[in-house]
């Protein structure tokens, strides 16, 4: 009896300490200063510089592109005009040379040796001429005076006939060897560099061998290939852009001519593009490319064309206006170049200044903040032909 008693009391004893226990974890919960929750910071897009474009008016301009070569308008295959071995070569690759300069010289003496026995020739028909003349004057007053007969007359002015085209035949003949000496000096037919070098001297070369290729390089000629269904948008005269590989600026040009035939197998037409170059800085065969204007309009809103996107029927830009990326709504025009690359018109939606997304980088949240990475400032975008697309991603927090 007395044990069990004992053990009630201790149970009791031990209710009460875990009851004043309890009330004093009340208290000091209720003396605790209350948390707010924690809250969620949204997140920001990060773009870099050159994702991001000022709206600015330029002149937009609705362009032909044509890709092609350069070549000389002025050009010449220096060949020989008599056969003989070559004693001298004058010029090397890439010097320049003057009209009627001496290039190459072949050896004259077999044409030497013949011009002098051309010369020979024509004194003998000259000394011939000169008997068959006084034979015929004499005969003429003979005739008159009825000391010979008409038929004598006849035959010494028959001889005289033929001394006279005799010496007209070897004037000719020395003509032609005088000809063949000068020839055997070859002589530039026109200014320009000296491409290609076909002989050396001590070689023997026949008639029409080639010796030298010479090349003007003060005008050249972008030869284009059009095709047939934009043939009729240009004209000789028009205006073209060129530019060339290695080259930092554009070039003016002028259509100069049109080819009347297509091409066998293309369908197109070769035009040809004049480009001046009075300090030698083309070469013949540079590849480039010509922009040929065929409309203009001056003073528009232009955008790039990955700047504009199709949603639910709308088409739309992605603008950043008080630090936060807004979907707006445009109305959008003509596309052409705008000097800084391929764009797209803007009739509505922008106004000059705003700023844009100047890629197509999907769908974006619309309202979010907007950042750009490592510090950087937003600034108008360089020629888009040199921009590369980079996708936005959300900030680090």
């Amino acid at each position: 009896m007395l044990k069990r008693r004992t053990i009630w009391i201790l149970a009791l004893a031990g209710l009460l300490a875990l009851g004043a226990g309890a009330v004093a974890m009340k208290k000091r919960q209720a003396a605790a200063p209350v948390q707010p929750p924690l809250t969620k910071a949204p997140p920001a897009l990060e773009f870099l510089p050159g994702d991001i474009t000022q709206v600015q008016p330029h002149e937009l301009r609705q362009v032909l592109q044509l890709s092609g070569a350069l070549r000389a308008v002025n050009q010449a295959q220096v060949k020989a005009k008599v056969a003989g071995e070559v004693r001298e070569v004058l010029v090397r690759e890439g010097e320049a040379v003057k009209a009627g300069q001496v290039l190459v010289k072949i050896d004259a003496s077999e044409y030497q040796a013949r011009l002098e026995q051309a010369r020979g020739s024509l004194h003998a028909a000259r000394a011939q001429l000169a008997i068959a003349t006084k034979a015929r004057e004499n005969n003429r007053a003979l005739v008159a005076k009825g000391f010979i007969s008409q038929n004598a007359f006849d035959n010494a002015a028959s001889q005289y006939d033929i001394a006279h085209a005799n010496v007209e035949s070897a004037q000719g003949a020395l003509d032609v060897a005088q000809k063949a000496l000068t020839d055997s000096v070859v002589r530039a037919p026109i200014a320009g560099v000296v491409a290609s070098r076909s002989v050396q001297p001590g070689e023997k070369v026949s008639v029409d061998g080639r010796l030298l290729d010479l090349v003007d390089l003060r005008q050249l000629e972008l030869e284009a290939a059009v095709p047939t269904t934009d043939i009729l948008q240009i004209a000789p005269g028009q205006q073209a852009e060129v530019r060339l590989e290695g080259l930092p600026a554009a070039l003016t040009g002028r259509i100069v001519r049109i080819n009347p035939l297509t091409q066998a197998g293309s369908r197109s037409v070769m035009t040809f593009i004049q480009v001046d170059n009075p300090q030698g800085m083309l070469k013949a065969g540079m590849f480039g490319q010509a922009l040929i204007t065929l409309t203009s309009k001056p003073g528009v809103l232009s955008v790039p064309p990955g700047a504009i996107q199709d949603q639910a029927g709308s088409t739309v830009v992605y603008a950043i206006a008080d630090g936060e990326l807004r979907q707006q709504r445009v109305k959008v025009g003509m596309r052409g170049n705008d000097g800084k690359g391929e764009a797209v018109e803007i009739l509505e939606g922008l106004a000059a200044g705003s700023l844009i997304v100047n890629s197509n980088l999907g769908k974006l949240p619309e309202g979010v903040k907007v950042r750009l990475a490592q510090g950087g400032q937003i600034a108008p975008s360089p020629p888009r032909a040199a921009t590369t697309t980079v996708s936005a991603t959300p900030a680090a927090r």
